[in-house]
């Protein structure tokens, strides 16, 4: 059981708690035995143990939790395996070298088209490539001579390798018919009425928006800034809440680009541009989205590491920026501020601890509905009623506190701040509390 299922528990001991992943995957909240590996490492492989420096990296990878590393000892060498998402990394390591690589997808046939795209994205890879093997198999493929393979060089190697391994597959059997998945076994399928609830719940969220762009009081033209807001706030809230994979994840990243690319694009040019994607992910068959729910194991993150004073500063620039619209009563939009504030964080970042905790705990309250629906026996937010539950909050703020201490031994949340008069207003002092926490570190 993980951190957030230990801190989020239901309050009936005979209630079995759902097995549920939420958000993306980091390594930045690795314990002081992992680190403790590294240093081991780096010390061998100054003295030349290179067998062990990489014993005591692998260490450093695994996440108990996880179960995402394993490695044995085999023919005079190591064997490993990393998994990353949908891709299990295979790899071999001895006195002079380090291989490894991942299979991607299987084609009885040659294709120009998957060919060319491959040998394009070798041109962005810096340690990696793509390849075929023996039994056309598509491939990515990392190797490097002992002595050369630093445990900073082996890190960044695999995490290449691994996270394109990761996004390749889905992305190439997506496009590629020709294509068949390979080296998939160790995939866990979820259930269907969970894929359901999920299903739903992306396509009644997406239609909530479209309804208040399209029929709402407020002009899209005349206040693309607020429309922008919910725009966003909805691919963030949806790629934390049901964790997508394949063509969705990709389609959620890409909606993140378009918006903040650098082009000279007015605000309801962007917005337009990301409602055309959300028709088309409207247009999917719900097969297709079954067919990339799945429970996965990860090794590597993708999100920046930052610290508390990057929330502090995010909250400062634009949570004000609900204060119009929730005065002239346009509730969706200003709740989508502090939704946009939280989501972009947890999609762009590796949050310290205690704000991640509490920025999940945000959804819970706001989406209870939908944690009800999944089997999560909470009771924040009553929608019918418009009621918050103050008691059943401040209870899992403590929880948070209680499970953050030791660290962050000046963790003390302002309960006492929290307005629960409405959920717009309790949204923004929710915001500001979390910004005015202390997150000084104990190490």
């Amino acid at each position: 059981m993980g951190l957030l299922d230990r801190l989020f528990k239901p309050n009936s001991e005979n209630q079995a708690f759902p097995s549920i992943k939420f958000g993306r995957y980091t390594d930045s909240y690795k314990k002081p035995a992992n680190y403790e590996a590294w240093d081991r490492s780096l010390e061998r492989f100054e003295e030349e143990a290179y067998l062990e420096s990489f014993r005591q990296f692998f260490l450093y990878l695994r996440d108990e939790d996880e179960d995402n590393v394993r490695f044995w000892e085999e023919e005079g060498g190591i064997r490993f395996e990393i998994f990353q998402g949908s891709k299990k990394i295979i790899g071999f390591a001895d006195g002079k070298k380090l291989k490894a690589e991942a299979k991607i997808a299987h084609s009885e046939t040659l294709n120009v088209g998957f060919m060319r795209r491959l040998i394009e994205k070798n041109f962005g890879l810096q340690y990696s490539r793509f390849a075929l093997d023996n039994d056309n198999n598509i491939a990515i493929v990392f190797d490097t001579f002992t002595l050369d393979g630093s445990p900073y060089k082996l890190y960044y190697a695999l995490k290449e390798l691994a996270t394109n391994a990761d996004k390749q597959d889905d992305l190439l059997l997506d496009e590629f018919k020709i294509l068949e998945q390979v080296d998939n076994q160790h995939i866990e399928s979820i259930p269907d009425p969970e894929k359901e609830i999920k299903y739903q719940f992306i396509r009644s969220e997406i239609d909530k928006v479209m309804t208040e762009i399209n029929s709402g009081k407020l002009s899209k033209e005349q206040y693309p800034g607020g429309f922008g807001y919910l725009l966003l706030n909805l691919i963030y809230k949806l790629d934390y809440l049901t964790k997508p994979e394949g063509f969705m994840m990709e389609t959620l990243e890409r909606m993140h680009r378009l918006y903040f690319a650098q082009e000279a694009k007015s605000p309801l040019e962007k917005n337009q541009n990301l409602i055309k994607e959300l028709v088309k992910l409207l247009d999917r068959p719900k097969e297709e989205f079954f067919k990339e729910m799945y429970k996965v194991k990860s090794t590597f993150g993708i999100t920046t590491p930052v610290n508390h004073d990057r929330i502090l500063t995010f909250v400062d620039a634009e949570l004000n920026n609900m204060d119009w619209y929730a005065d002239n009563g346009y509730d969706a939009i200003a709740l989508s501020v502090p939704g946009y504030i939280i989501g972009y964080s947890l999609f762009n970042y590796a949050i310290p601890k205690p704000d991640r905790d509490l920025f999940h705990l945000f959804y819970q309250i706001t989406q209870t509905h939908f944690f009800q629906q999944l089997g999560f026996n909470y009771d924040y937010y009553d929608a019918t009623t418009g009621q918050l539950n103050k008691r059943s909050i401040k209870k899992a703020i403590e929880e948070i506190v209680d499970h953050n201490k030791a660290k962050f031994t000046k963790l003390n949340p302002a309960y006492t701040s929290l307005n629960y008069r409405t959920l717009p207003e309790f949204a923004k002092s929710y915001l500001l509390m979390v910004r005015n926490l202390d997150l000084t570190k104990v190490d």
